[in-house]
């Protein structure tokens, strides 16, 4: 399956006073993801490789070694759990396909790498997408729609059992373009076969960014 680079990111969740909370990490204003707000995360380097493992096993090492890199926090590889894979779009010039993995944290002090990370916080999902709403802080498609999905949870652990059930999401993403911002399209999608026009009718996976909030439209 590795026809293209990739990443393993962690999803890390914990008990908070209202409800769940993830560990976000804004990134410098420089490099990949300049200045957004994202999970822990890197590519798979040689040490995450494996013999006979696939890539969804050295994604998971890659996210775990990432994290204690990034932000300092231990997490064993075996405890995190698949959540889903994303590919870009064709046609971009740095295509990576990234996997994210959901695990329990423990609250522990938090370490950053000053060259990776700026700032760093727990925060429940919904206040994230609310912040960025209000066009507080910046994020990327594939942590706005991950976001989105965890939202509604009483506690960590019926979080982890909702992930668990669901399964690992598949996301190839083609990127449509409107009158105004791209649209991000996703199977089944009717339009993300590019010979279909976007506004035809039909099936809806596809999260519109032309103006805040951002707009995820899915049947």
């Amino acid at each position: 399956m590795t026809d293209i680079p990739v990443a393993g990111t962690a999803i890390l969740v914990r008990d908070g006073g209202h409800g769940p909370e993830v560990l976000m990490m804004q990134r410098p204003d420089h490099g990949s993801f300049a200045g957004a707000w994202v999970f822990p995360g890197g590519r798979i380097e040689s040490v995450d490789l494996s013999d006979g493992a696939d890539e969804i096993d050295d994604a998971r090492r890659a996210a775990a070694r990432e994290t204690a890199e990034e932000v300092g926090l231990l997490i064993d590889a075996d405890d995190l759990v698949p959540f889903s894979a994303w590919t870009p779009p064709v046609g971009i010039p740095k295509r990576i396909r990234t996997w994210f993995y959901l695990g329990r944290a423990a609250d522990a002090a938090l370490t950053l790498s000053a060259a990776e990370v700026v700032s760093a916080e727990w925060a429940r999902p919904e206040d994230v997408l609310a912040r960025h709403a209000r066009g507080e802080l910046t994020l990327y498609p594939p942590t706005w729609v991950t976001l989105h999905g965890l939202t509604g949870a009483d506690d960590a652990t019926a979080l982890t059992a909702s992930v668990q059930a669901t399964g690992i999401r598949s996301f190839r993403t083609v990127v449509r373009r409107t009158e105004g911002a791209p649209a991000f399209v996703w199977e089944p999608d009717v339009a993300h076969d590019p010979a279909v026009a976007f506004d035809a009718p039909g099936v809806r996976h596809r999260l519109l960014t032309d103006e805040l909030p951002w707009r995820y439209l899915v049947d």
